[in-house]
C-alpha cells in the first residue's frame, strides 16, 4: 500500500468520483450497526445534492488514483429539521454548529490513521468557513441484545472520544433507511455527538 493523499473533491473530480463514492457508501454501510440497504442510483443522487450545498465539502482518500475513502460535512442549517432540531433543543446555535455526515473507508485501509485525517481535515474545513464554534455527528443507535450485533463487536465511542467529541446526552435524531431485509425505510434512532472547534 502506497502513502494515502487527500482531497476535497468538486467539480469535474468530484462528477468522475461519484459512482466510487456511491459504491463505497453501499459497502460500508452494509455492515453493523448501519446494516444499510442501498441502491447505486439513490446514493449518486444524495452525493450529488451534498456536493452542492452551499459550504460543505467531500474529502477523499486516494491511494494514486483509486478512491479508497472519503468523508462529508456541511453545515447543520442545511440539514433536515429531525437532525437540526436535537441540537437546537440541547442550547447550541444551529447556525454556528458544522455537521459531519459520513466517513467510509475500504477495510484493508483501516487502522492506518486515515479515520483520525478524515475528522482532522473536516475541522480545517469547517473552521475555515467561519463563524462556527462546534462539531457534532450522529450514530445509528441499536439494541444491546439485537441480534445481528456480531461477536466481539466494539462501538466507535472510544474512537470518537479520542478525536475530543463527547456524548451530546439526551439528543437522538432519526434517520430513516431500510435495513437489509425489510421492505421500506423506517427511522432510526441516531444520538448525537459534539466538541467545540478550536478557536470557536
Amino acid at each position: 500500500m502506497s502513502e494515502i493523499r487527500y482531497e476535497r473533491l468538486s467539480g469535474a473530480a468530484l462528477e468522475r468520483a461519484l459512482p466510487e463514492l456511491a459504491r463505497l457508501r453501499i459497502e460500508v454501510f452494509s455492515d453493523f450497526p448501519y446494516l444499510y440497504e442501498g441502491s447505486q442510483a439513490y446514493e449518486e443522487r444524495y452525493l450529488r445534492t451534498y456536493a452542492e450545498t452551499a459550504g460543505s465539502v467531500i474529502i477523499g482518500a486516494l491511494d494514486g488514483d483509486q478512491l479508497v475513502g472519503a468523508a462529508t460535512a456541511l453545515p447543520l442549517a442545511a440539514e433536515p429539521e429531525e437532525l437540526r432540531r436535537p441540537v437546537a433543543e440541547a442550547g447550541y446555535d444551529v447556525a454556528r454548529v458544522f455537521y459531519f455526515g459520513e466517513s467510509v473507508l475500504q477495510k484493508a485501509w483501516r487502522g492506518r490513521g486515515i479515520g483520525v485525517a478524515f475528522f482532522r481535515e473536516r475541522e480545517a474545513w469547517a473552521r475555515g468557513q467561519g463563524g462556527f464554534t462546534h462539531a457534532c455527528f450522529c450514530g445509528v443507535v441499536r439494541a444491546e441484545d439485537d441480534p445481528r450485533r456480531p461477536p466481539g463487536h466494539v462501538p466507535l465511542d472510544a474512537f470518537w472520544r479520542k478525536r475530543g467529541f463527547e456524548k451530546l446526552e439526551g439528543a437522538l435524531g432519526t434517520i430513516s433507511w431500510r435495513d437489509q431485509g425489510e421492505e421500506a425505510e423506517t427511522a432510526k434512532p441516531m444520538q448525537f455527538w459534539i466538541k467545540r472547534l478550536a478557536g470557536g
